[in-house]
């Protein structure tokens, strides 16, 4: 009986501390807030505005609009002045990777899969959402865990709860790829290896692994298209890979999650990888190094978006030597030629694959502008169009009846985008997390 009375006496003095305990979150706001905007940039038009109120009640944009007319509205509201900086909404990075912390080399991946632990990673997962909040991300979708199962999930959830600080998460906990085709791989065949993906084979092993992923908590589904990256002999240019998933395995992947709600990410750096993910149905295409007019061509008709992950591209192009450097190259141009054909390029950084502690996210609008788009083109691909793919009405802009998610810098980003990169006041759901 002795263990027992052990037992039930632990259970009520954590039941006791745990009432008597404030919750770990922010408190609600109080009273309607009025945010002063010196210029506001909405994330649907093509021009700033200046001298804008905000008037926020709970978590959601009440009204927007000139501030004279909206101070009218905003009577017992607790006003936040931003008349000195400009105020946009808050930042989305469709490609992260909360459960990493850096992978320029197999070295340092295995290093990580194999000596830290799942709660461990989990630790610092949860740092990694704090960081993104305070660099103006208030919503990420998170593209696999990378060998720790669904932690991802739990990370969101701690978030939606208040019990930590960080940005919306839209997870994809494991990722796919066939057997033997991604990450850890050991000649030595007595051992079993942690699986950086679920490995997945045959059509109904893809049926199968969808249905466990959104059984586990899965918003998105994203697998591996293609793997070892090479440029075909003169004359030819392009950046070629090999395929994983046969197109049955793939489309049967596709299809499934699809049937089930989910829509498909998927990882496709060559040109050969690119083109079996959309042959599959894909909803986006990742990293995309590899991309030609041609196929373009067909991300504009099917209305594919591509996330380009141009940080990450640099970040690991000269650890990893190689093909890896003119990689960057090939995609830069071809970037470019996608901006002047219309697709829908939304912002990705891949940060995990570097390492969140050493570059801000932001830097990507940056390289955006620097490929050919308009720093307004570089800001939509990192708020309402980003929230579009993620079929997010209600975020990546300013106006009434979106959530209240908002970043403010100094100066003007239209002039020089690196302003992003200074975030001073940061807004989630009506909850204040930096200020100036």
């Amino acid at each position: 009986m002795r263990p027992s009375f052990v037992l039930y006496a632990t259970l009520a003095v954590a039941t006791t501390a745990s009432a008597q305990a404030p919750p770990l979150r922010p408190a609600p706001p109080a009273a309607p807030v009025l945010i002063k905007a010196g210029r506001l940039i909405d994330g649907r038009s093509d021009a700033p505005q200046s001298g804008v109120g905000i008037l926020i009640e709970g978590d959601r944009i009440k009204a927007v609009g000139p501030l004279a007319q909206v101070q009218g509205q905003a009577r017992g509201a607790r006003v936040i002045d931003l008349s000195q900086m400009t105020v946009l909404p808050g930042f989305i990075d469709a490609h992260t990777h909360l459960l990493l912390q850096g992978d320029p080399t197999a070295e340092s991946y295995n290093e990580q899969l194999l000596y830290e632990s799942t709660p461990y990673r989990a630790i610092l997962a949860a740092r990694n959402a704090r960081i993104a909040l305070e660099h103006g991300f208030t919503a990420i979708r998170d593209l696999e865990t990378e060998g720790a199962m669904y932690a991802d999930v739990d990370v969101r959830r701690a978030v939606d709860r208040g019990e930590i600080p960080g940005p919306r998460i839209f997870a994809a906990t494991r990722a796919m790829a066939p057997t033997g085709m991604y990450p850890i791989v050991s000649d030595n065949w007595e051992l079993e290896l942690p699986h950086g993906v679920q490995p997945v084979d045959g059509v109904e092993g893809a049926r199968l692994a969808v249905r466990q992923q959104v059984a586990h908590g899965a918003d998105w589904i994203k697998y591996y298209s293609d793997r070892r990256y090479y440029f075909g002999p003169a004359p030819d240019s392009v950046l070629h890979s090999w395929v994983n998933f046969t197109d049955d395995e793939a489309r049967a992947l596709v299809d499934e999650a699809h049937r089930l709600g989910r829509k498909v990410a998927a990882h496709a750096i060559g040109s050969d990888g690119i083109a079996a993910a959309l042959r599959a149905g894909v909803n986006t295409i990742e990293h995309g190094d590899g991309m030609t007019d041609s196929l373009l061509e067909v991300l504009v008709a099917k209305g594919v978006y591509w996330v380009p992950t141009v940080t990450v591209a640099y970040y690991v192009a000269g650890p990893r030597g190689g093909p890896w450097g003119p990689m960057v190259e090939h995609q830069r141009r071809a970037f470019t030629r996608g901006v002047k054909k219309g697709v829908r390029i939304v912002l990705g950084t891949d940060v995990g694959g570097f390492p969140w502690t050493e570059l801000n996210q932001a830097k990507e609008f940056e390289y955006y502008v620097q490929y050919g788009m308009t720093p307004m083109q570089a800001i939509k691909s990192g708020t309402s169009l980003a929230a579009e793919l993620l079929g997010q009405r209600d975020l990546g802009v300013v106006a009434a009846g979106a959530y209240a998610d908002l970043v403010a810098v100094p100066g003007d980003p239209l002039k020089d985008v690196a302003e992003l990169s200074r975030v001073r006041f940061v807004m989630k759901g009506g909850v204040t997390y930096l200020s100036p």
